[in-house]
């Protein structure tokens, strides 16, 4: 119990300083309006309610695409996907850093492309770590990143939305998870499959031994362990667990106020706490409509305290 309690404060600490960074590169991006690198800067013409019209389609596609890439055992298109995606996610959240420097006002023209300092580094810094996590397995690289993936990834998605149209995000994508959980499975196919075949997990990944396998390993000497195979459990947190309550902070961020955002943050991790704290070892649970009950909490705490 001991050691499983580690487990799960490691992931809700991950979990929550991951939500702080998304905030701060929310913020970042704000104060700049909302010039994100690399060709991510939403359109200015576009309402919010045709942005969740949009972000759900493009969520429907991109899991029918992996389904169908799974099926056919693409391993290394997903792969390039994934490298793609998360040097794109990452760079946004490391630009972020250097948007109140000069970097930012230096311009770059290549030729082909012309862009400024601070993106190009944020580039150059991001590849390294993504070529690491999608093709050189690393325990802390995989983790590291995930922390710079998420709160990139909102920082596209949170100018394009506001309150309701975000609050309705997250009822949909609760309503799916539960589905996908818990009714089609396939939830858990295209976990195992990206563990198992590609090698690269969009999400926390804690690999851990339970403790007849750490009493095993205690009490056998390292030649006699050769050739055994020892059962390996593994704690995970899927990213989209992660984003979409970053998005939802966000928002409440451009629109109410650090203080508001916070609060949202503080209950969405409370909520995912509690599903750690019901939740038995081996089964696999839908994590979203916990958190965005802990979100919607959060709200009308929020709204509670705005009428005092």
């Amino acid at each position: 119990m001991k050691h499983s309690l580690k487990i799960i404060t490691l992931l809700l600490l991950m979990f929550f300083v991951t939500q702080l960074i998304g905030l701060a590169v929310t913020n970042a991006y704000a104060l700049h309006d909302d010039n994100i690198p690399f060709g991510m800067s939403p359109p200015k013409d576009i309402s919010p309610a045709s942005s969740l019209v949009s972000i759900v389609f493009a969520i429907v596609f991109a899991v029918l695409l992996m389904l169908l890439l799974m099926k056919f055992r693409i391993e290394m298109f997903l792969k390039l996907w994934f490298f793609f995606v998360i040097t794109i996610a990452i760079g946004i959240t490391v630009n972020a850093l250097f948007m109140a420097t000069s970097l930012s006002m230096i311009q770059i023209n290549l030729g082909f492309f012309s862009t400024n300092a601070s993106s190009l580094l944020a580039l150059l810094i991001a590849l390294p770590f993504a070529s690491i996590k999608v093709f050189n397995r690393n325990l802390i690289v995989h983790n590291a990143t995930e922390l710079m993936i998420y709160p990139g990834i909102g920082a596209i998605f949170v100018p394009l939305l506001n309150l309701w149209t975000v609050v309705l995000l997250l009822i949909l994508i609760s309503i799916y998870d539960i589905y996908a959980v818990w009714h089609a499975g396939f939830m858990q196919k295209m976990a195992k499959y990206q563990i198992q075949n590609l090698k690269v997990f969009a999400g926390f990944f804690i690999p851990y031994l339970g403790k007849k396998e750490r009493e095993l390993v205690k009490n056998v000497s390292k030649n006699k362990l050769k050739g055994k195979k020892i059962k390996v459990n593994v704690a995970i947190l899927g990213g989209g667990d992660v984003v979409f309550p970053i998005i939802l902070a966000g928002v409440v961020l451009r629109q109410l106020g650090f203080v508001p955002a916070l609060i949202v943050s503080l209950c969405a991790t409370l909520a995912l706490m509690s599903l750690f704290y019901i939740s038995k070892k081996g089964k696999f649970y839908p994590a979203m409509p916990f958190i965005s009950a802990g979100c919607f909490l959060g709200l009308g705490v929020v709204y509670v305290l705005s009428i005092l």
